[in-house]
């Protein structure tokens, strides 16, 4: 089955400073792990359209940090940066946005803010879902502001166009 890009992609606020953002990938959890997880594979899909991302650093494990650093349409370097708190291959990845930051900083990792990355199998398919815990409701309406939820739908998109066109395979 083909999902087109904007089909199965939602985003919704929920209490005074939650994010929950997913998307169904027409594959297996494994690859869709991958294809998070791996440098080589999020530089190609990180990142609204219009942006790209150079190869990035990624030490995944409990206390690792990932650096991410998109350039925009605009020419300006958008730093996207994180530590990982909990790391259960290939069902959940929980990490930190950067700490200390003001409300409207951060290039998909809202500052303060802790993410939960939930990978279900739903037979062939994978459902992904970005939960998103912000410090307050200042960082919420921030980053909704900033077009927190509308990038990463269309990161999600690109990644889904990725696994479509077979860029990631599962033994690479």
């Amino acid at each position: 089955m083909n999902i087109s890009p904007e089909q199965n992609v939602s985003g919704e606020l929920k209490g005074d400073r939650e994010i929950v953002i997913s998307r169904i990938f027409d594959a297996p959890r494994q690859l869709v792990w991958k294809a998070w997880t791996d440098p080589n594979h999020i530089s190609s899909w990180w990142g609204p359209r219009g942006f790209d991302a150079p190869p990035c650093e990624v030490d995944l494990r409990p206390g690792g940090t990932f650096l991410i650093n998109l350039n925009g349409p605009d020419g300006n370097i958008y730093p996207c940066k994180g530590t990982f708190r909990e790391v259960v291959e290939p069902e959940r990845i929980v990490y930190d946005g950067p700490p200390n930051e003001p409300a409207g900083c951060g290039a998909g990792i809202p500052p303060d803010a802790t993410v939960t990355v939930i990978f279900a199998d739903i037979g062939k398919q994978t459902k992904l879902t970005i939960h998103t815990l912000l410090a307050s409701e200042d960082h919420r309406i921030a980053a909704r502001n900033e077009g927190f939820i509308e990038g990463w739908q269309q990161s999600l998109n690109r990644l889904a166009e990725e696994i479509e066109k077979g860029a990631i395979k599962q033994n690479d």
